[in-house]
């Protein structure tokens, strides 16, 4: 989880794929208003996203194995309805950046919807988890392999 440009996909397919789970992007699961919406440089609101979020849910929910898919849920809400959608525990893996590196990454990535333009309505949006929150935290100022191995070692603190 965390705003554009904090590297979801890639680290997720690469977390993913450590751990043995089956990976999903988030991406792929918004309605087509939704990519169309942020494409034009509007923000989505709470009812944008509460179709989306549910389908991120409904995806974990419909999994036997273990799975990671990368998904902004930016704030506890929105991970609340992921959870309850699941209706098993969730861990998000959350990744953190400022707005430099954030605005950074974003302008040299190619062919994605989002515009940076929108960084900063994500930025204000982030609800960064609470301690009560099941959540591993990694700083995405390394290497992709280096915030890996960061939220492996945290998930396995979790897990102890």
């Amino acid at each position: 989880m965390g705003v554009s440009g904090c590297g979801k996909s890639q680290i997720g397919q690469a977390f993913s794929k450590a751990v043995g789970a089956r990976f999903f992007d988030g991406d792929d699961l918004h309605p087509a208003e939704n990519i169309a919406k942020m494409s034009r440089g509007e923000p989505l609101n709470d009812e944008d996203r509460k179709p989306w979020l549910g389908k991120v849910g409904a995806q974990l929910a419909g999994s036997d194995e273990p799975v990671v898919i990368a998904c902004s849920a930016l704030k506890r809400f929105y991970r609340e309805l992921i959870v309850e959608t699941a209706g098993k525990p969730v861990t998000f893996l959350y990744l953190e950046g400022t707005r430099e590196v954030l605005s950074e990454r974003m302008k040299h990535r190619d062919g994605h919807f989002m515009p940076v333009a929108l960084l900063d309505s994500q930025l204000a949006t982030l609800e960064p988890p609470g301690p009560d929150e099941l959540t591993v935290k990694a700083s995405i100022d390394q290497t992709p392999d280096e915030v890996v191995a960061e939220l492996l070692r945290g998930l396995q603190r979790k897990q102890q």
